[in-house]
C-alpha cells in the first residue's frame, strides 16, 4: 500500500477572521518532504490540521495509513514514566504478570503478538541516544532536549506510516541533533518535515514552499531547492524589467495619442471658427472626429491597462524577502582590545571557567544542553552573579536572550528601540529602524502584535542600534524558531557588526556562516578551547 497524506480544498481562518488557507490544495506521497515558508505562513497550522487538533471550515484532509505527529510545542506530563509516554506500559505489566504466574486471559489479550515490546523500546531508545534512561523513569528527569527525543521514540515504536514532525531539532544539542538526522535518513515511510534546520533538509526527497496560502514543490534537498528558486527569481526579475518598459512605453504612446487628438481639436476648432465649411458638414466632421478620437483614446488607454496588469502579475512573482542592510562602525573593537575577563568564575550550576576575549573575536559557544551555556551568558551580561570569581566586561554589553523578552508589549517598535536608546531622535529611529525592515507605520505597530521573525528582527534592532553601542554581543540560540529568512537575515546583521560575538548555538550551518575565529565547549567539566578546526566538537559529538 502507498501512504500519502493529501488536502483538498481546504479553507481555515482563525476566530478573528484571519484567513490562512483558502482553497489549499497538498498531497505529500511516501517520500521524505521537507516544508518550508516565512514565519507566520501557516506551516505549524498545516501540521495541525493534518493531524487533527485543528479542522478546516471548507475542504478534506485524507491519510492513507497510521499517522504520527511530533509538535513543536510538546509537552509532556512530568509525571509519567518513560513507558507510559512510550505507549508500552500496559503490554509491560501484562508480561510480569504472566512471568509471575498470572495466566489471566486479559493479560494475553493486551501483549497479542508483542512479548518482546520492552526490548523494542529499549532500542528504539538506544537509537536516539537515551539508551541509558530507565522505563521506569519519570519524565520530569530528563531534559528539554530527552523529552524531546522520547517523543520522537513514541512516535517510532507506533510504526506509523506518515510522520509529521514539526521543528523537530529546536532546543537539541548537537549530539541529540546527530541522532534524528540519523531517524530521518533511515526513515521509509511518508514523512512531512517543518524545519529551518539546514542539515535536516538537506537529508529530504523534496521541499514544499508554502507562501500565500499555497505550497510549491521542487525536487530535491534544500541546495537543490535555493538553486531552483535562483533562478526562478532572476527570470522573474527579467520579466519585470520587461513588464515596467512595456508599462513606460504604452504611458508615452498615450501622452502622444493625447498630444495628438488635442491637435485635431484645435484644429476643427479654428475651422468651425472660420465658417470655411457648411454647418452640417462641420458638424458631421467634429462629430466623427470626436468618435475617431474616444476610440483612439481608449485603445491606448486598454493598452495601458493591460501593461500594468502583466507589471502586476510579474511583480507577484517576486519574492519579497527584504534582506537587512546595517552599518555599525560604532561598534567597531580594535584588535588586542581586552572585552572580557573571566577569573576562575564559578557558575550557579557548578562549572569553573577563566576565560580572556580580545578584539573583535567571533567565539561560537557549544556543548551539551544543561551544561550551563545561558548561565554563563547571563552571568557575563551581569543578570547572574558568579557563585565565585571574578567577570570582568569593560567594554558595552547586550544580550539577545532565547525568549525575546526584552521588548515591552505595551510600547510600540519605535519606542522600544527608544528605551535603549534614549538620546536618539523620533527621525533617527525611525531611519534606523528602516534597515532593519520595519518602514513607515511598521515600526508603531505594538509589540504584542508582531510576528516571531518581526519580534526578533525588533529585538535585534534594539540591542544593535542601543546607546552606547555594543561593543560585546552575545546570543543564546538566535536561530531557535527563526525561518530561513530571518536566519539569512541574521546573518547579514551579525556580517555588519564589528565587534566581540560570543554565540551559544547548536546550528552548526548557521555558525559557519558568521566567520567564527574560535570554538568554546562547555560541559560539566568546564570550558574549554575547541581549537580552530571546522566544528570545533570533540568525541562523541555529530560531524560537521
Amino acid at each position: 500500500m502507498t501512504h500519502s497524506l493529501s488536502c483538498l480544498d481546504v479553507s481555515f481562518a482563525w476566530p478573528d477572521g484571519d484567513v490562512v488557507f483558502d482553497g489549499l490544495d497538498l498531497v505529500v506521497g511516501p517520500v521524505r518532504s521537507g516544508l518550508v515558508g516565512r514565519n507566520g505562513s501557516g506551516k505549524s497550522t498545516l501540521l495541525r490540521l493534518i493531524a487533527g487538533r485543528l479542522h478546516p471550515q471548507r475542504g478534506t484532509v485524507q491519510v492513507s495509513g497510521e499517522l504520527g505527529y511530533l509538535s513543536q510545542d510538546l509537552v509532556l506530563d512530568t509525571a509519567l514514566h518513560v513507558d507510559e509516554v512510550l505507549g508500552v506500559a500496559g503490554r509491560r505489566r501484562a508480561i510480569a504478570a504472566i512471568e509471575r504466574g498470572d495466566v489471566d486471559e486479559s493479560h494475553f489479550h493486551t501483549i497479542g503478538d508483542d512479548w518482546e515490546v520492552e526490548d523494542r523500546a529499549l532500542a528504539t531508545l538506544g537509537e536516539l541516544g537515551l539508551g541509558a534512561v530507565s522505563l521506569d523513569l519519570r519524565v520530569g528527569e530528563l531534559s528539554g532536549g530527552e523529552g524531546v527525543l522520547l517523543g520522537l521514540a513514541a512516535e517510532l515504536l507506533r510504526r506509523p506510516d506518515v510522520l509529521l514532525l514539526d521543528e523537530p531539532t529546536n532546543n537539541l544539542d548537537l549530539a541529540a541533533r546527530r541522532r534524528l538526522y540519523s531517524a530521518v535518513a533511515s526513515w521509509r515511510g511518508a514523512l512531512l518535515v517543518v524545519s529551518h534546520d539546514r542539515d535536516l533538509l538537506e537529508l529530504v526527497d523534496q521541499i514544499g514552499e508554502l507562501r500565500d496560502g499555497e505550497v510549491t514543490w521542487y525536487g530535491g534537498n534544500l541546495s537543490a531547492y535555493e538553486e531552483a528558486v535562483a533562478v526562478e527569481q532572476e527570470a522573474a526579475e527579467r520579466v519585470v524589467r520587461a513588464a515596467e518598459s512595456d508599462v513606460r512605453r504604452q504611458q508615452r504612446d498615450l501622452a502622444d495619442a493625447q498630444v495628438k487628438l488635442a491637435r485635431r481639436v484645435r484644429y476643427g476648432q479654428k475651422m468651425w471658427n472660420q465658417k470655411r465649411e457648411p454647418k452640417v458638414v462641420m458638424g458631421a466632421r467634429k462629430r466623427q472626429a470626436q468618435v475617431s478620437a474616444g476610440k483612439h483614446r481608449n485603445l491606448h488607454e486598454e493598452r495601458l491597462a493591460t501593461a500594468r496588469e502583466s507589471l502586476a502579475d510579474a511583480e507577484a512573482r517576486v519574492h519579497q524577502d527584504d534582506d537587512i542592510r546595517v552599518d555599525l562602525p560604532e561598534t567597531e573593537v580594535p584588535v588586542g582590545r581586552r572585552v572580557l575577563q573571566l577569573d576562575d568564575v564559578r557558575l550557579r550550576t557548578g562549572q569553573t571557567c577563566a576565560l580572556e576575549l580580545r578584539g573583535p573575536e567571533r567565539v561560537a559557544l557549544v556543548g551539551p544542553n544543561g551544561a550551563g551555556k545561558t548561565t554563563l551568558l547571563h552571568t557575563i551580561s551581569g543578570d547572574l552573579d558568579p557563585a565565585a570569581g571574578t567577570v570582568a566586561v569593560p567594554v558595552p554589553a547586550r544580550l539577545l536572550p532565547q525568549r525575546l523578552d526584552l521588548l515591552d508589549d505595551t510600547l510600540s517598535v519605535v519606542d522600544n528601540v527608544a528605551r535603549f536608546a534614549p538620546g536618539a531622535d523620533n527621525n533617527t529611529l525611525r531611519a534606523r529602524l528602516a534597515r532593519f525592515l520595519f518602514r513607515g507605520r511598521d515600526s508603531d505597530q505594538a509589540a504584542a502584535t508582531l510576528s516571531g521573525g518581526e519580534r526578533f528582527r525588533a529585538t535585534l534592532a534594539a540591542l544593535l542600534l542601543a546607546e552606547p553601542p555594543p561593543q560585546l554581543l552575545m546570543l543564546d540560540e538566535p536561530t531557535n524558531n527563526l525561518d530561513l529568512a530571518s536566519v539569512r537575515q541574521l546573518s547579514q546583521a551579525l556580517a555588519a557588526y564589528r565587534g566581540a560575538l560570543v554565540v551559544a548555538s547548536h546550528d552548526l550551518a548557521f555558525l559557519r556562516t558568521i566567520g567564527i575565529t574560535r570554538w568554546l565547549r562547555l560541559d560539566r567539566d568546564g570550558l574549554h578551547e575547541g581549537g580552530l578546526h571546522d566544528d570545533g566538537l570533540h568525541e562523541g559529538d555529530p560531524p560537521a
